[in-house]
């Protein structure tokens, strides 16, 4: 079970990066270089295209978080883990869980799916 809250650790801690080239080089270490991902209302492929997908994000929440929500879990090459996106101590907006294909150490694919998404 380390590993796999490693690996989430590791993710929401790159969707957490403000700095563009601390970033950039935190997804090369999390993603592979063809990866995937999308959810409801996001989608980017390769890091580029997941690094835009965040930065999108950080503009329509400035100053949120991701945070891991309990243990992550898995088997064989996938890992699921659950998470909240949250301004401080305040009430999370978003709250999801994502399921992620891990190859070479590095996530190929993500799906992500929202849990809970707060009334605006």
């Amino acid at each position: 079970m380390t590993a796999f809250n490693q690996i989430a650790d590791r993710y929401l801690a790159s969707w957490n990066e403000t700095d563009a080239a601390r970033r950039q080089k935190a997804l090369a270490e999390v993603f592979a270089a063809d990866a995937t991902y999308v959810d409801p209302v996001l989608n980017g492929e390769g890091l580029a295209g997941i690094d835009a997908m965040i930065v999108s994000v950080h503009q329509r929440f400035p100053g949120f978080r991701f945070s891991r929500l309990g243990e992550a879990d898995g088997h064989n090459d996938r890992v699921r883990f659950s998470w909240a996106l949250a301004n401080g101590d305040s009430a999370p907006v978003v709250k999801g869980t994502d399921v992620a294909i891990v190859a070479d150490d590095r996530l190929s694919s993500v799906v992500g799916f929202f849990d809970y998404v707060a009334k605006s």
